[in-house]
């Protein structure tokens, strides 16, 4: 049944009762009784039924230990061991009952239980409606199926259909786990639940919360909507609509999707993710946005497609991945590059294709660059192969570091020297501490060691087949103060601004 036939199905339990008066009634026949005599107390119609008294309208049978009977009017009182045969499958039992065989409405009160198959619904107060084969509890009652109880202050059950609908503080306790609504219709033959109202289904490890769907307790495949989360101690996923089955850990979220790591303190969100929570994977894409509050700084990305994978005991993550157009922002440091993964136990980040870091006014790239990271802060940086560091001047131009590979080593989030190796060049603006040009330094090796100081290169150490030469500016020839390979890409340089709030 999908959300529409259930409505029509709410209409009809409470519209059943408008159903009795286009009715023909029916015979009431006493079948038996061990005696049988009018008491003038109880009125003259009233006849007095006592001992294993057995009833019939029509299919149904009543038996009780004694009954008042009134043959004009069709009513009738049940006392002691009340039993309604229903039809095969449904009997009903109290320890009192009033009967009204017009309307073929029952009333039971204490001790009352209804079986049906392997569905036994327990109250101390309920009508029973012939006609619309409804069952009504106003005040609690438990509902007992296999290895499921479900407990709710009201409910309904319809014994033709197999439908129970219950209504506020709903508990459904099953082997597993345990639900928690507001308004539930249960379809026994199909074993599915129906929500309507806040709802949250938990176990051990997760918590599943949404304010309307449905969920299969054969396959423990549930659907919510209405901003829906799935959570743990750790990690959690909201979305405004979501599936989550239980059995395979599989769950799919779906419209402004956010997830949250209190562990790591960050915050992602996008328009899609899926989780395979048995695998330890999760992916988040479409419009990908990530927030990671660190106690020095926040940093900020974007990507097409993120995963990220954690240990499927703990949940702890332990490695993300983000593909296509990722660009990050921190105050210190921004970059770009088209796949990124972080790896949570070796503390290193490793950006690939085209990747490219900015720090102050110096920018880095290589076709690959490894960042070690230590105390929250970068530790070293390794650029490799093709590795390109510019920073602009304090005053004019650029300085530049070039080679095979570049290892950039920090102190206090700054660079603090760099090991330069494979065909090493480098130029830079050689100036007085007073800011004064010396001249332009234009050197190649094939290794070296740069020291750096207040951001700028201080010295640099050759090593092998070392070549130097210091220019005075109007010496140089036009394209002279570039390397090979000069690209200075400050217009795609990612600004806080494109991230939002």
């Amino acid at each position: 049944m999908n959300f529409k036939s259930y409505i029509v199905l709410i209409l009809i339990l409470f519209l059943s009762r408008d159903i009795i008066a286009q009715k023909k009634t029916t015979t009431i026949h006493i079948l038996n009784a061990d005696k049988a005599d009018y008491d003038e107390r109880l009125g003259k119609d009233i006849q007095r039924l006592i001992g294993n008294v057995v009833m019939r309208q029509d299919s149904t049978y009543f038996y009780s230990d004694s009954a008042y009977y009134n043959e004009k009017t069709k009513f009738f009182d049940g006392f002691g061991n009340v039993h309604i045969e229903v039809n095969d499958s449904t009997d009903i039992y109290s320890d009192l009952l009033k009967y009204n065989g017009n309307t073929k409405f029952a009333e039971l009160f204490h001790n009352v239980i209804l079986k049906d198959d392997s569905t036994t619904l327990r109250t101390e107060y309920m009508t029973y409606d012939r006609v619309g084969h409804l069952a009504t509890y106003p005040n609690k009652g438990t509902i007992t199926r296999n290895d499921k109880k479900l407990v709710s202050k009201k409910g309904y059950y319809r014994d033709d259909i197999k439908v129970v609908y219950f209504r506020k503080d709903v508990v459904g306790t099953m082997p597993d786990y345990k639900i928690l609504s507001d308004t539930l219709v249960y379809d026994t033959d199909n074993e599915m639940m129906y929500f309507y109202g806040p709802t949250t289904i938990h176990n051990k490890e997760n918590k599943l919360f949404g304010n309307y769907g449905w969920y299969n307790t054969e396959t423990e495949l549930a659907y919510l909507d209405k901003r829906a989360t799935l959570s743990n101690k750790e990690q959690s996923i909201t979305s405004d609509t979501m599936y989550y089955n239980k059995k395979t850990g599989y769950a799919k979220a779906i419209s402004d999707v956010v997830i949250e790591d209190t562990i790591n303190k960050g915050v992602v969100r996008g328009e899609l993710a899926e989780m395979w929570r048995n695998l330890g994977k999760c992916m988040i894409t479409d419009n990908l946005r990530s927030i990671y509050y660190e106690e020095r700084d926040t940093l900020f990305a974007t990507a097409d497609t993120m995963y990220v994978y954690f240990d499927t005991i703990t949940n702890d993550v332990q490695r993300i991945k983000a593909f296509y157009n990722v660009r990050f922002f921190r105050n210190d440091i921004q970059g770009k590059c088209d796949s990124i993964t972080y790896v949570i136990a070796d503390s290193a980040i490793y950006m690939r294709v085209d990747p490219v870091l900015w720090a102050e006014d110096t920018q880095m790239t290589g076709d690959s660059i490894n960042i070690v990271i230590k105390d929250r802060s970068i530790d070293s940086l390794l650029m490799y192969p093709n590795a390109f560091i510019i920073q602009q001047d304090s005053i004019k131009g650029f300085n530049q570091v070039k080679g095979k590979q570049v290892t950039a080593y920090f102190k206090g989030n700054e660079i603090d020297h760099m090991l330069n190796e494979g065909n090493a060049e480098t130029i830079y603006w050689l100036r007085e501490d007073d800011g004064s040009l010396i001249g332009i330094n234009i050197s190649q090796s094939a290794e070296m060691i740069i020291k750096m100081r207040n951001r700028q290169i201080n010295n640099i150490r050759y090593f092998q087949s070392i070549k130097e030469t210091l220019y005075p500016e109007e010496q140089l020839e036009k394209g002279q103060e570039y390397l090979k390979g000069f690209i200075w890409r400050d217009e795609i340089k990612p600004q806080r601004s494109e991230f939002g709030n």
